[in-house]
């Protein structure tokens, strides 16, 4: 087994931060100034992330790229411009979300995929026709929070108001060559900077240098998932599994490459489908385009016309919550740990779900649990049956592993996404 230290690196070593996470065989910070601070970065000021480096970014050029894309994502192709980008979505033939990612449209017959898992290489292997398929592991910088743009600004040393959301195009950190693109997980004005892996520490450590008098903060891997949950971003691999590691297909295709994803929750360790989500019980619904044949169309086309579940946020009951950790210092059998500020903590692939009753009936299945040191609460996605969606309505959440003591946790149906103010898409950067 190769020693994932001994490869190129994404981040610069700091001797002051010395926790590591190790997993997919990449070696990704775990905290820097801790994880109060740095889950407050985003509302207050800015983070730079880098975990998502070195995951496989892949091109896809030829006459026939288009029409590759096309089958596999459910998204629409015939008004995608050069110089744009989107949330490509691909499902597997039971409508279930198989893979996910940002795709950019470089050229008419050239697009690149990024963070998408390993989905679109299985459908690759499938298409015959005229497109090729290069995998790169680039480097891939996201700085997101109310003074992003002033500090990549002062890292570029040239004015970024001209970048529209989903846009991109080349500038200079450090003296090389990079692309930035207007986008971002945390639900603020947000980037991301792509270039290649050996550049990617000298150009971390310019941008985190330019960025301090802008209060710029490091984000380690262990808050990273935050973001998401506040800012209504469900992500594979987190809030929800990729159908795929159930495809017998795909799995055959990696022959044992990829990691399974950790089953966990009050919720049977057998029950695939709690751990899956499709499009529609995502709130993805409006990227999906039925102009074009895609794997999964029949079933997503009969969700679409009657939508059984919806995303929602939930807030924990502080009471309730407060009593998980009490029952640590209580004899008997103590209720699962939950950690802070991630839980479970993000150290593989979660396929973490718990029940949510309402009435004694079984309504929905909530993941990717957090605790906001911003709102003070904890918080958590759901998809939930639809009649249930009304905001204040009040649920129960199952938390614990299946066969093992379940703790009855109160929670109440919040807005999605619940970090609402300031969103990326809104920003007009030429008059702000």
């Amino acid at each position: 087994m190769h020693n994932p230290f001994n490869l190129p690196a994404a981040i610069p070593f700091y001797p002051q931060f010395g926790l590591f996470s190790v997993s997919g065989g990449l070696v990704r910070q775990w905290e820097y100034n801790g994880w109060k601070a740095e889950s407050l970065s985003w509302k207050k000021t800015c983070y730079i992330h880098a975990g998502l480096s070195g995951m496989g970014q892949i091109t896809y050029r030829g006459r026939d790229a288009g029409a590759f894309l096309a089958q596999t994502f459910v998204n629409g192709f015939a008004k995608f411009r050069t110089g744009t980008a989107k949330h490509a979505i691909a499902c597997d033939e039971n409508g279930l979300i198989a893979g996910h990612g940002v795709l950019q449209k470089l050229g008419e017959e050239e697009f690149k995929l990024y963070v998408a898992g390993g989905w679109a290489p299985y459908a690759f292997s499938r298409f015959s026709g005229d497109v090729e398929q290069v995998v790169s592991d680039d480097f891939l910088f996201q700085i997101a929070g109310p003074t992003a743009l002033a500090a990549l600004e002062a890292a570029t040393g040239e004015a970024l108001r001209d970048i529209a959301f989903l846009r991109y195009r080349q500038t200079q950190v450090a003296g090389h060559r990079v692309q930035i693109m207007r986008l971002g997980m945390a639900g603020t004005l947000a980037f991301e900077l792509h270039g290649p892996m050996e550049h990617a520490p000298a150009i971390y450590d310019a941008i985190l240098r330019a960025g301090t008098p802008h209060g710029i903060e490091p984000l380690g891997w262990q808050t990273f998932q935050v973001n998401h949950v506040e800012g209504g971003f469900p992500q594979q691999f987190w809030t929800f599994s990729s159908s795929m590691h159930w495809d017998a297909g795909w799995r055959a295709f990696m022959g044992g490459r990829f990691p399974d994803p950790t089953m966990a929750g009050s919720i049977a360790r057998d029950d695939t489908r709690a751990r899956c989500r499709t499009p529609v019980e995502v709130g993805w619904e409006k990227s999906i385009r039925l102009d074009h044949d895609f794997t999964g169309r029949a079933a997503v086309e009969a969700e679409l016309s009657d939508p059984r579940r919806t995303v929602v946020t939930l807030e924990w009951e502080a009471e309730d919550v407060i009593d998980i950790y009490a029952s640590h210092f209580r004899q008997g059998a103590e209720y699962k740990y939950l950690e802070i500020p991630v839980s479970p903590a993000n150290r593989g692939l979660c396929g973490h779900a718990d029940h949510v009753m309402q009435g004694g009936e079984a309504v929905g299945v909530s993941s990717g649990t957090v605790y906001s040191y911003y709102f003070r609460k904890v918080i958590s996605h759901a998809t939930i049956d639809i009649a249930q969606a009304v905001i204040g309505n009040e649920v129960m959440v199952l938390w614990g592993d299946h066969g093992g003591p379940i703790k009855e946790v109160r929670a109440r149906i919040a807005r999605f996404p619940y970090l609402s103010e300031g969103r990326n898409q809104s920003i007009d950067l030429e008059r702000a």
